[in-house]
């Protein structure tokens, strides 16, 4: 009997803000995917499971409409959390849906992938981890000869370093427990699968890849190792004195102009049309109906589906959403002059409140990250780590110091 799937694709995700101003975390792109297509194909590439039930929330009509009903062989129902009230909530939104058995529940918008899932549902309880060095951000399990003994919510000294990555295959009697409301308000998922080991057996599957987005520079590390597994796939419309290394996807209808040079690996959508003499370095993903023009740099960066970057321009490390023009020699500062870990203000949700905050990326060369349908004025300059809210413009020659909200 085929199992059942439970991606929880619900949550609001200040964090990846501008980004997830305009859409649901799960519908960002990685290598020219949505980070919920990729999870679908997983599941698919696993062959375990019948039926997906997506849980969505927070602009959760956008999932339904690009996924519709069906994804390959597997169906799709959408369950709607009306309120985010925590992932234990998510779960027990289901209850009537999953029904009776055994089922996976992961979370919608971190990337897994098909073998670690596979191993997965051959226990009967499991849960996915994975060794991690910043403990700090994380659950982690106390484990002994394999079973989880405990489950530890972000601690602040050291018990554990194999973390909850938010991958867990459970049974129907879970919906029995009794779990009370958190210190934040919210029933965790966390609760839920403490309660199942103080139960039952429940081993601790360790995967071989896994990529958390909690951040908007967490999407350049995914869409890095992604495009590290692609071949040459040239199916657009390539001009002389073109050079192209390694491996490089490019769609259809795409014109590569004389003089461009790519490093792969990297992806180019459909419809694009990229130079005459651009330069595209590796671990770029380019989307479709992108204009990149004469004279510009793209690096190690990610350009969502309709977006343009005209001549004379340098696009380092950086997100470009949806549907976003650069104004030609616009510049991304993507490295201190101390060349010290870039820091940026982030938004959260302290006490019903949003608030921000500085963050360290852990990152020390970091660009820019650009909501949808921004306009940047001719020979914008940017610095380190600063964002740029959807729909918002600049001046011509503006520096961008602090975020454009």
């Amino acid at each position: 009997m085929a199992l059942k799937a439970v991606l929880m694709a619900a949550g609001k995700s200040i964090r990846t803000y501008p980004l997830t101003l305009t859409r649901p975390k799960p519908l960002l792109k990685v290598a020219n995917k949505f980070i919920l297509e990729h999870n679908l194909e997983q599941l698919q590439a696993a062959g375990l499971f019948s039926e997906i039930i997506i849980i969505i929330g927070y602009k959760g009509d956008m999932i339904k409409k690009q996924f519709g009903k069906k994804f390959g062989k597997m169906g799709l129902t959408y369950v709607e959390q009306k309120e985010q009230l925590g992932t234990g909530h998510a779960l027990m939104s289901v209850r009537n849906v999953v029904g009776k058995g055994q089922f996976i529940i992961m979370n919608g918008d971190d990337l897994y992938f098909a073998d670690d899932i596979k191993r997965l549902a051959k226990e009967k309880y499991a849960v996915l981890v994975k060794k991690v060095n910043n403990l700090g951000s994380f659950g982690v399990y106390v484990a002994e000869k394999g079973f989880a003994k405990k489950l530890v919510e972000k601690p602040k000294e050291f018990v554990s370093d194999i973390a909850n990555i938010g991958c867990y295959k459970i049974d129907s009697k879970v919906f029995d427990f009794s779990i009370k409301r958190s210190e934040r308000g919210e029933l965790e998922i966390t609760d839920f699968i403490s309660e199942l080991i103080k139960k039952d057996k429940v081993k601790c599957v360790e995967a071989a890849n896994w990529f958390p987005i909690g951040y908007p520079w967490d999407l350049l590390a995914a869409n890095e190792f992604l495009l590290s597994k692609i071949k040459k796939d040239i199916k657009g419309v390539v001009e002389q004195n073109v050079v192209i290394k390694g491996g490089v996807m490019i769609g259809k209808g795409t014109l590569v102009k004389s003089g461009v040079y790519i490093e792969g690996p990297a992806i180019i959508g459909e419809n694009c049309t990229l130079g005459p003499n651009a330069y595209i370095r590796a671990s770029t993903s380019i989307g479709n109906n992108c204009k990149i023009g004469h004279e510009t740099e793209i690096k190690n960066s990610i350009i969502m589906d309709n977006s343009a970057v005209p001549h004379l321009s340098y696009i380092g490390d950086s997100i470009i959403g949806e549907n976003v023009n650069v104004g030609a020699g616009s510049v991304t500062a993507n490295l201190r002059h101390d060349k010290s870990i870039i820091r940026t203000s982030m938004k959260k949700e302290i006490e019903g409140q949003i608030k921000e905050e500085l963050v360290e990326t852990g990152l020390n060369k970091f660009g820019t990250v650009i909501g949808d349908n921004a306009r940047l004025g001719i020979r914008t300059i940017i610095y380190p780590g600063r964002k740029i809210w959807p729909g918002k413009s600049t001046l011509p020659g503006q520096v961008v110091d602090k975020d454009v909200e």
